[in-house]
């Protein structure tokens, strides 16, 4: 199983995916250490007569690490797609696919390694980049999220539940048709939390009820609201509420059903690709 996570890497370092992802990357955190640091700074002159309880940091810092963490699971989504988006039809139409399921690896295996791979790359790329915004948000406003571990770790688990998606699609899609499917549905389970808030905020049932159904159908966000959640958790007065309605999806606490609900759709989801590739024709 090491050696087909091994393959799978090497096939992105040929095709220099991560050397495109990490000039990117550090253009996004050279960017966001820039705002950051505006954004501390002209804030501090919110405090007036009247709003002696505000805190502009606790403000600031909210709300430029929320959209700091919608754009760190946007980029470990894109990367987890762009690992598995090839990895059955694209390598089966390639000739690449079939000499390595033959026995000992066996198609369950070699699913399950191009899983792992991609997955635990994609996992550690969110939790630097989280880890990297963090830390410019202390260094720029002195101020550090309610809760540092578990938000990265949800974000983490969010990408891979993305990835596993993206890898049961490679089996039924052509690698172009499984990309543009994966991200759209990344993007409708993001549009329904984003509705969710909007139908809490006008009082809309209906709104909220479908909000709730996209939430149990792709937990990813489900994890990305706690996790913002997590953020503000400790905090009171208006920097409590400022995720509660934000551009990309607002703040909810997930429970513990729908956290446990989320590792056995990743279950689900990786047993019905197994299922689907054993009996594919290649």
């Amino acid at each position: 199983m090491t050696a087909i996570v091994l393959y799978g890497l090497r096939e992105s370092l040929r095709r220099k995916m991560f050397a495109v992802v990490l000039v990117l990357t550090v253009g996004f955190l050279a960017l966001y250490a820039w705002g950051a640091h505006a954004a501390f700074r002209d804030t501090r002159g919110f405090v007036g007569p009247g709003n002696e309880n505000l805190d502009p940091d606790a403000l600031t810092g909210a709300i430029i690490q929320g959209l700091a963490m919608f754009a760190t699971l946007f980029l470990g989504a894109i990367l987890s797609v762009f690992l598995t988006l090839n990895v059955i039809r694209g390598d089966a139409e390639a000739g690449l696919l079939q000499p390595l399921v033959v026995r000992p690896v066996g198609r369950a295996r070699l699913l399950l390694a191009r899983f792992v791979g991609a997955a635990g790359v994609a996992a550690i790329y969110v939790l630097g980049v989280y880890a990297a915004t963090v830390a410019i948000a202390n260094w720029a406003g002195g101020w550090t999220p309610d809760r540092v571990v578990a938000p990265g770790l949800e974000l983490a688990a969010a990408v891979v539940v993305v990835s596993a998606l993206a890898l049961a699609g490679s089996v039924f899609f052509a690698p172009i048709a499984n990309g543009i499917g994966t991200l759209m549905v990344f993007g409708a389970g993001l549009i329904a939390g984003l509705l969710g808030e909007i139908g809490q905020a006008i009082n809309s049932q209906r709104l909220q009820h479908i909000a709730r159904l996209a939430s149990w159908a792709l937990p990813f966000d489900a994890l990305y609201e706690d996790a913002l959640h997590r953020l503000t958790v400790d905090t009171t007065g208006f920097a409590e509420y400022v995720l509660k309605l934000g551009p990309f999806g607002g703040s909810h606490q997930a429970g513990t059903s729908l956290l446990a609900w989320s590792v056995l759709y990743l279950v689900l989801v990786l047993a019905v690709a197994v299922a689907a590739f054993s009996v594919r024709d290649l």
